[in-house]
């Protein structure tokens, strides 16, 4: 089991951390991959839009009767045959988002984590109680910490900490989540991660009993029930071959 140094808010290690080797343990890029596609196709405003037939301007009078004049028949200006007419099955307003498998999801977490690890991209702190809020007093305390660059800020759910919240706020390249909120996005997102220790704590204990329930399933090797069939109305059943004779 690996384990990892705490530091306080001024950069002094003050204790360490064992990490699970079920939630710390392996990398999987493929996972990663699939999470961040989804996280982007759900953040898609999928507000294009073209105008077909009964959008654009335009008379809606038959131009020149059908027949005797030696022309192709046309109904109306805003045909798509014509120029400035309507475009057919152009984009319309949609919703990209589709649904992602919640173990999945839970494994790009575990290996988003352990990609921060093993890069050394991963800071812990014993906690980030502010005595006012100051954005100079977080930025000294990240540049105690060596945090140069951009920076993810992980804190416990309802953790009610308003000096955090406003002092993170104004910074560049900082932003704040809680544990419930974190997102594989996120930890590759940013350049280092930087949780609290009861963040860390919690988020492990959860992510190491969801990894305990899937390799509990995968030992008992149970298989899946079939799907049973819908029975058809009588109305819409075909057929035999024996009805018809």
């Amino acid at each position: 089991m690996a384990t990892i140094d705490i530091h306080d808010l001024s950069g002094n290690k003050v204790g360490t951390a064992e990490l699970a080797d079920e939630v710390f343990g392996a990398v999987n890029e493929d996972l990663l991959w699939e999470a961040v596609k989804h996280y982007r196709a759900a953040e898609r405003a999928g507000t294009h839009a073209t105008k077909n037939r009964w959008r654009v301007s335009g008379s809606g009078k038959k131009l020149w009767r059908q027949k005797g004049t030696g022309r192709a028949r046309v109904g109306s200006i805003r045909s798509p045959l014509w120029r400035h007419g309507g475009t057919v099955h152009g984009p319309q307003p949609r919703s990209y988002e589709y649904r992602f498998p919640r173990k999945k999801l839970l494994g790009a977490l575990r290996s988003a984590l352990a990609a921060k690890f093993t890069d050394g991209k991963l800071v812990v702190v014993n906690s980030f109680d502010l005595n006012e809020p100051k954005t100079k007093l977080l930025r000294g305390s990240l540049d105690a910490l060596k945090i140069a660059g951009t920076a993810l800020l992980v804190e416990v759910p309802n953790h009610g900490n308003r000096n955090l919240v406003l002092s993170s706020r104004n910074l560049a390249g900082i932003e704040l989540v809680t544990g419930r909120e974190l997102h594989p996005y996120h930890l590759l997102r940013y350049e280092r991660a930087i949780f609290s220790h009861a963040a860390i704590e919690r988020l492990q204990l959860s992510l190491k009993n969801s990894a305990g329930r899937r390799d509990q399933e995968r030992s008992e090797g149970e298989e899946p029930k079939p799907r049973k069939k819908a029975a058809r109305s009588p109305r819409t059943r075909r057929k035999t071959a024996a009805e018809v004779a």
